[in-house]
């Protein structure tokens, strides 16, 4: 056991050393995760806010300048124009100087003083799926509100108490993110995304190199055992996913302002059970993929999409097709944004976490199992 643990070192030595003599190459395996993190961050966001709005008064009177006050105080309308045809409409979203355009028909106010239905015309540009979506969801809260008001001033008018009524009032709370951040829903799946980008990256492409090189043969024909030599390999990379892990979560903790309410072990073990598995699908790339470029292709290809796309970090999963559903169970990065968000946002601990633990923890093992065969296999031919 000792001489065996002894022949592990002596290789990873030899790969810090092989870093070592290329710092521009450990200096973007280390740093790549930390810019990542910070262009995921500022460049993804699902907040929306200030849409820009122009207005089109017809009627201009006392109660439609009224009624567009509503939109001018509104911190989610930003009214940065006033037309005076519907051509106006037309050219400003063309020129995408405007997302959102508000027209009040002649006649406003005199329907609403003939205690009539005044029509409003809310045009929402769709190109802009998320805005557009917000916007109407926006302006249709704004109008019942407003006329909500109308109801409470014609009543007053009359003489009527409306407190008389039964009204419903709803008490809406967001649990887990209050202020409804992005970067407290985006970062902590981020961190699966990236550490999955890197992971299964560099193990791929450095065993595969090592084969091209030669230096995997060399090292077979020595006294040590291939386990050793593919442990040898990987725990490098493990320590630095294990570095990157840790830089990523101090800055979201200091940067960003990352809540961080469960257990920070649980989020220790799940992390670490997720770098296992992502190193053996890294290792069962190498150990498929005929060159470098290709191992450097496919490892792109299946770190980065599905960890994207099918893990919950920016779609929810039951949301997407079923069959695609079922796919996202082959990939660890669903079970490590689970963890990270349980932990981070929802204060979970191993109590809630243990079945996407236990699944990080099957899928790691399994997924070196296989890969190791196959890399056997391969060093045979």
């Amino acid at each position: 056991m000792r001489q065996a643990l002894v022949r592990i070192g002596a290789i990873v030595r030899k790969e810090f050393r092989h870093l070592g003599r290329d710092p521009r190459m450990l200096l973007a395996v280390v740093m790549m995760p930390v810019i990542q993190l910070l262009l995921f961050a500022y460049a993804i966001s699902f907040d929306v806010d200030h849409v820009p709005t122009i207005v089109i008064d017809f009627d201009k009177s006392p109660a439609s300048q009224r009624y567009l006050r509503q939109y001018e105080a509104s911190p989610f309308f930003d009214v940065v124009a006033r037309g005076s045809s519907l051509a106006d409409v037309d050219s400003a979203f063309d020129h995408d100087t405007a997302r959102v355009a508000i027209v009040i028909p002649s006649g406003f106010s005199r329907s609403l003083a003939g205690n009539e239905s005044a029509q409003v015309s809310v045009m929402v540009d769709g190109s802009e799926l998320n805005a557009a979506k917000v916007s109407q969801a926006y302006s249709v809260a704004l109008n019942q509100l407003y006329g909500q008001q109308l109801t409470r001033d014609w009543a007053d008018g009359q003489g009527m108490d409306l407190s008389s009524f039964g009204l419903l009032e709803p008490r809406i709370r967001t649990w887990y993110n209050p202020e409804r951040r992005s970067s407290d829903f985006l970062i902590p799946g981020l961190m699966a995304v990236i550490i999955a980008i890197v992971t299964v990256q560099q193990t791929a492409v450095t065993l595969v190199m090592a084969r091209d090189l030669g230096t995997q043969e060399q090292m077979e024909v020595s006294p040590m055992r291939r386990i050793e030599l593919m442990i040898g390999k990987l725990l490098p990379w493990t320590l630095i996913a294990f570095l990157d892990v840790a830089l990523i979560t101090v800055l979201g903790r200091t940067l960003f302002d990352v809540p961080l309410r469960g257990a920070a072990p649980a989020f220790a073990l799940g992390a670490m059970l997720f770098v296992f598995a992502s190193l053996g699908m890294g290792l069962l790339i190498s150990a498929l993929a005929p060159t470098l470029d290709t191992a450097n292709m496919i490892a792109l290809l299946v770190a980065f999409l599905p960890s994207f796309l099918l893990s919950g970090f920016a779609f929810a999963l039951d949301q997407i097709p079923v069959w695609l559903q079922w796919i996202s169970y082959g990939f660890p990065a669903r079970y490590m944004v689970t963890i990270a968000r349980g932990v981070f946002l929802k204060g979970a601990g191993f109590t809630e976490l243990w079945p996407e633990m236990a699944a990080l923890a099957l899928y790691a093992l399994v997924m070196l199992l296989i890969s190791s065969l196959l890399y056997g296999r391969r060093s045979f031919r």
